[in-house]
């Protein structure tokens, strides 16, 4: 009984022997009647490195030394590229433009083909393409300050960024007090950066653009536009003069006299010796003597009293503020404005404010004119010019004579800021 069972297996194993080989010769014959299949070596290591409108498609050759070529497939297979290879004996890398593509993820195919003609199994790969889409959404690095310094230099101070927001450098272009014009490159860094002008021109702007990276590896930078940052600078000694501290007086009764030139005073603003004197008074105050003034003690009133300057040269377009200090005591149905208008033919009445490109009311309590505590304050207002010109800076002063004690207002110092 057990010889009749070891026969039966034998049987049953040499007919599944048949049936397997009967199997692998119709395989054979269906599949590989004209050989084996030889497949090239594929291309390794492959990546796609973004660019503007465009990628480069990386690649490694690392085995078969008979790659003759590959091919990149995209679009769907509808567009192909064919490189050829030249194979050395080490590793061998594969670089090859893909131009004039969409933005957005597009998809590749790579076949790699030995000399024989054999095709490599494909490798597909995907990547990112960039364009219109990513530039507009691309905005410069922000300034949080930029201010001359003692030693003639801009500090810039840039606003913080995240680490991958792609920055990787700002372009400045600013011109020197000699007027040579520097185009310098700044890496950036992300947080707490700042950049030194050397002796940037007094007055002037600087102009940047911010270059960004879509990918750490992308072939192609993209710029924002150059925009225009001004440098925040006293440049009250360029544009006026007799300013203070300390005013210059032209002519003089032992305390009371008119203000030297470039000051242009109006005959309303010359209440003291019958219409002789007015705008300036010897008198001290914050540690030096000679102030612009105004006093109506005696009932010597100010009626669209004005006292301006020009300045020298016309200012370049951009904000400025005038900043002054003062103390006054002012009282009902009294005012002194200081004011910016455009033009060297002086400041406006209080009619034609609402002309002026700037002006601020020194007091401004609960009733207008109302009397000012013995204010003193360094007060400020800004204005804007949209292209160069000469501006009057001055005040306008509309002050009552009668009462005690009447009315009163000095000026220390003025100092324009371009900003």
């Amino acid at each position: 009984m057990n010889i009749n069972k070891n026969i039966t297996a034998v049987v049953i194993m040499l007919l599944f022997i048949v049936a397997s080989c009967s199997k692998m010769d119709a395989y054979r014959e269906k599949y590989m009647k004209d050989g084996a299949i030889t497949y090239a070596g594929k291309m390794d290591s492959v990546n796609i490195l973004s660019g503007r409108n465009r990628v480069e498609v990386y690649g490694l050759f690392t085995s078969d030394p008979n790659i003759v070529k590959y091919q990149v497939f995209w679009n769907g297979g509808q567009d192909s590229v064919e490189v050829p290879v030249t194979r050395t004996s080490g590793v061998d890398t594969a670089r090859e433009i893909i131009p004039n593509l969409e933005e957005g993820t597009q998809s590749f195919e790579i076949i790699t083909f030995d000399k024989l003609g054999n095709a490599s199994v494909s490798v597909n790969v995907s990547g990112n393409v960039y364009g219109d889409l990513y530039q507009s959404s691309l905005v410069s690095r922000g300034v949080v300050d930029a201010s001359l310094q003692s030693d003639g230099s801009a500090l810039v101070t840039w606003a913080d960024v995240s680490t991958d927001a792609g920055i990787q450098y700002m372009q400045i272009q600013y011109t020197d007090s000699a007027g040579s014009l520097h185009d310098t490159i700044i890496n950036s860094i992300a947080i707490g950066q700042t950049t030194s002008l050397p002796e940037i021109k007094l007055g002037s702007t600087f102009n940047y653009r911010t270059a960004f990276l879509p990918a750490p590896n992308a072939i192609d930078t993209f710029y924002t536009a150059y925009q225009t940052h001004s440098v925040k600078a006293d440049v009250t000694s360029i544009y006026l003069s007799n300013v203070g501290p300390g005013f210059q007086r032209d002519t003089y009764d032992g305390r009371w006299g008119t203000l030297a030139a470039p000051w242009i005073e109006n005959a309303a603003a010359k209440n003291k010796d019958g219409g002789t004197n007015g705008g300036y008074t010897s008198d001290s105050r914050w540690g030096y003597a000679g102030q612009l003034n105004w006093e109506t003690w005696g009932n010597t009133p100010v009626t669209d009293g004005k006292i301006y300057q020009p300045t020298s040269a016309p200012l370049p377009a951009g904000n400025y503020t005038v900043t002054f200090q003062y103390y006054s005591e002012i009282q009902t149905n009294s005012s002194v404005y200081c004011i910016v208008a455009a033009g060297a033919n002086g400041i406006p009445s209080l009619s034609g404010l609402s002309g002026a490109l700037g002006h601020t009311l020194l007091y401004n309590g609960a009733t207008v004119g109302a009397t000012s505590p013995n204010l003193e304050e360094i007060k400020s207002f800004s204005f804007t010019l949209d292209s160069p010109q000469v501006v009057s800076i001055g005040f306008l002063g509309n002050l009552v004579g009668n009462g005690d004690p009447g009315n009163y207002f000095v000026v220390g110092y003025i100092q324009l800021i371009q900003d």
